[in-house]
């Protein structure tokens, strides 16, 4: 069996398990882990508080610093509501094109690296390679916050990072950052014929939520004057808004959630800084004019910064060799590379499948993707054993 078609019955292994980020992924990971550990990889298995979440770090090749990383995360967003044509949790094939959820972001870039780590194994690797593996991707990048902690703390020092996410095996070389947060109204129920006598939990959140429009409209005014990215400002936008009972109860809770993806730290500082002051000088204090107990409360649900672009960028040198492609893009969508970069290591995205076939019903990526990224690992294991 080639490279290709092992890749592709790993990817329906992957696809099979359903890890969605409300859902453990600890057997997957531990499937993964027994796969490297097979081959002789040194892995490490660290879990969340509940024990249901899981990181796997494994390295093959030589102990020390300077290796290089293959990251990508495990979970996978839900497929509630959607209307797809075949089971998500069961990959199907067609016309070349391989559908199952995760199928592109991002198991099929980890099917990939399993595929190829057999040739990695049998090398005599110059340097470290390492695979990371991660939970809670889609939710804030938690897992990825936890591991490169880990590694900080126990003095493990890669000094490169490719990002398997989809990118059409574009080169990407920065992006901005993401922030998501839920705010949570605590008003006073009562009969709606008497609107007065209550605490509309609802009629606040929409003042809150129009305040962060006016916020989301100030900040195209602080954009950068030289910025690659498209917007070049950083965006705003409300996710959802949950709160009432009935037609004629006046809502005692309601639930906002919004998020940002700030093109630098201090844009997010401007916003929080000001829906804060608001809710604070403006909104609470006539709320609590009817009932003492009301309340507004801002939960941080992620905060992960982006990724600068920076010269020289030994990651983005490397994956341009092995692709073939000079060019390096930015892109609006948030990763965990930032992270990375963040413990000094130098990071690019690259990885099969498009981003605009993420997160929707009949989510695929193509067998020509997978292809290209088996050539860049394939090319990444020459290079390390050469």
């Amino acid at each position: 069996m080639n490279r290709l078609d092992e890749t592709v019955g790993l990817l329906g292994e992957l696809i099979a398990f359903p890890t969605v980020s409300s859902e453990s992924n600890l057997e997957l990971i531990m499937w993964i882990s027994d796969m490297l550990g097979r081959l002789g990889a040194q892995t490490r298995i660290s879990t969340d508080e509940s024990g249901t979440k899981a990181n796997l770090f494994a390295t093959l090749g030589p102990e020390g610093d300077g290796g290089i990383v293959l990251s990508g995360h495990s979970d996978v967003v839900p497929v509630e509501d959607q209307d797809w044509t075949s089971d998500p949790f069961e990959m199907r094939e067609e016309d070349g094109r391989l559908y199952g959820r995760g199928a592109c972001d991002m198991k099929g870039f980890i099917a990939a690296t399993l595929a190829i780590a057999p040739d990695f194994a049998a090398a005599e690797l110059k340097r470290p390679l390492h695979f990371a593996f991660t939970y809670d991707e889609e939710v804030g990048c938690l897992g990825a916050q936890e591991l490169v902690k880990e590694l900080k703390r126990d003095g493990i020092r890669p000094s490169v990072a490719i990002i398997g996410e989809p990118t059409s095996m574009r080169i990407i070389e920065g992006h901005k950052g993401c922030c998501e947060y839920t705010t949570e109204f605590t008003g006073a129920e009562g009969h709606g014929s008497r609107p007065s006598a209550g605490v509309n939990a609802v009629e606040y959140a929409v003042r809150y939520a129009t305040r962060l429009m006016e916020l989301s409209d100030a900040l195209r005014d602080r954009a950068p004057a030289q910025t690659r990215f498209d917007p070049p400002w950083t965006t705003l936008q409300i996710g959802r808004l949950s709160g009432g009972v009935a037609h004629n109860v006046i809502p005692g809770q309601c639930q906002l959630d919004w998020e940002m993806r700030p093109v630098h730290w201090d844009d997010a500082d401007f916003v929080k800084s000001e829906i804060d002051r608001y809710a604070a000088d403006v909104l609470v204090p006539a709320m609590r004019a009817v009932s003492p107990d009301a309340d507004i409360r801002r939960l941080t649900i992620g905060e992960v910064t982006g990724l600068l672009p920076t010269a020289p960028n030994e990651a983005r040198a490397i994956v341009s060799e092995l692709t073939g492609s000079d060019a390096a893009d930015l892109v609006a969508f948030g990763t965990e590379a930032g992270l990375f970069q963040e413990i000094g290591m130098s990071c690019v995205v690259c990885g099969p499948g498009s981003i605009m076939q993420a997160h929707k019903p009949d989510e695929y990526v193509e067998r020509s993707q997978l292809a290209a990224c088996i050539g860049m690992l394939e090319g990444l294991c020459a290079r390390l054993s050469g």
